[in-house]
């Protein structure tokens, strides 16, 4: 495993990193300021997107793309080092359509969809011309495991039609939101196997039925995009929106989920890396009994320890994307849940020492601080909680154990 990056992706780095000093980075007190007054900032992101497609910044996170798809061919260990400088901005990723959840919805459709579904919904996403949502986790049901979700899809005739609640559904707030991947119950398999009941189909967002309840503000913070509260209610749309087959939801959401759990780590150790700069900075301008806060012994170990921290999880991540493209999806699987696991608790470590460096100004949206150690609380349930992947790697090691005793 050689993880220098080759001259390729140093240039890309290059480029990203150029993109972000000078168009992102000037826009951001724009985006915040729009954002804040309670709209979505699309006068600013727009722009930029054209500009990043012009570029050839784009979709830069589908290892498969096809000759007719718009964007740059990178493998995951290519890719994971410029979702690192993109997710110094939260905001950042969608500029270069690489943001979540659409980059795990294209994965899905990229493998599943009829050229119908294609034409209709993965080229206009590749473009960025509209977003998306994954509407699966339920208010009423422990969703952690999936096997209890309860959302019904029932066949009549030509038609699906999808009763349930969702919430925190990521983009459902985005003005340009236009489909609903919706994994719910098939009624017509209810007698197969738990991991093989669940369905998905394509829900347009201006069919009747559907109803945004709310956004759910994390921890006090509203996201302009959205994490909101969905029902739908007797929701009919044409059985041609089924993506994949009846029954194989398993299957299709575990080809999305990889990918897009490397691209939320990679964008935590950038924003680990920004809060690192952020504390050191702080840490040699501030002065308390007549010394810089850097001169004293316990701030040189939170700096020292974060930069530690930072760089094994950087590591590990990308072994976790070597093994990916390596090996594929399936295979990499417990390494995924590893760095899953390790994202989280990074981002709240860190962040939780550059918050005590910048004392009660770090606990204001002054900086960005408080709002990344919130992002990094909430990482620990998105995409699965802790608790799920840890299982994964135990019985991994588990298994290995036991493999080894009977040779």
């Amino acid at each position: 495993m050689d993880f220098e990056y080759t001259p390729k992706v140093q240039e890309l780095q290059a480029r990203v990193q150029r993109f972000m000093t000078d168009h992102v980075i000037p826009a951001d007190a724009e985006w915040q300021r729009i954002a804040e007054a309670g709209g979505y900032p699309l006068a600013v992101v727009e722009p930029l997107k054209e500009r990043a497609k012009a570029e050839g910044l784009w979709n830069m996170f589908l290892p498969g793309l096809h000759d007719d798809e718009p964007g740059t061919r990178l493998t995951n260990l290519e890719y994971a080092p410029l979702a690192e400088i993109m997710g110094r901005i939260p905001w950042a990723s969608e500029v270069f359509n690489c943001n979540a959840p659409d980059t795990g919805n294209m994965e899905a459709l990229h493998i599943f969809a009829t050229p119908e579904q294609r034409r209709d919904w993965l080229m206009p996403l590749m473009n960025g011309k509209i977003r998306s949502c994954v509407a699966m986790t339920e208010p009423d049901t422990s969703s952690s495991d999936p096997t209890n979700l309860q959302t019904r899809i029932r066949r009549e005739g030509d038609s699906y039609v999808i009763n349930g609640r969702k919430w925190f559904i990521t983009g459902a707030a985005h003005p340009n939101a236009s489909v609903f991947l919706v994994m719910g119950l098939a009624e017509e398999r209810m007698d197969n196997a738990a991991h093989d009941r669940h369905s998905i189909v394509l829900v347009p967002f201006n069919t009747p039925g559907v109803t945004i309840v709310r956004n759910i503000p994390i921890m006090g913070h509203h996201s302009p995009d959205g994490h909101c509260e969905i029902l739908f209610r007797d929701v009919r749309v044409p059985a041609t929106n089924l993506l994949g087959q009846e029954g194989a939801a398993f299957a299709l959401m575990q080809a999305r989920l990889g990918p897009g759990r490397i691209h939320h780590c990679m964008r935590t150790i950038g924003q680990c890396e920004l809060a690192l700069e952020l504390m050191c900075d702080r840490a040699m301008e501030r002065m308390t009994f007549g010394k810089h806060l850097s001169d004293y012994a316990n701030i040189q170990d939170w700096i020292a320890e974060s930069r530690i921290e930072i760089d094994q999880a950087r590591l590990l991540v990308l072994r976790a994307a070597w093994a990916m493209d390596k090996y594929g999806n399936k295979a990499a699987r417990t390494d995924v849940s590893a760095i899953k696991v390790m994202a989280g608790r990074l981002q709240t470590r860190v962040l939780d020492r550059a918050i005590q460096v910048f004392g009660a100004g770090g606990l204001t949206p002054d900086f960005p601080l408080a709002y990344l150690w919130t992002w990094g609380r909430a990482l620990r349930f998105i995409d699965g909680p802790d608790e799920v992947h840890l299982r994964t790697v135990a019985r991994t090691e588990l298994k290995k154990r036991k493999d080894a005793k009977r040779t």
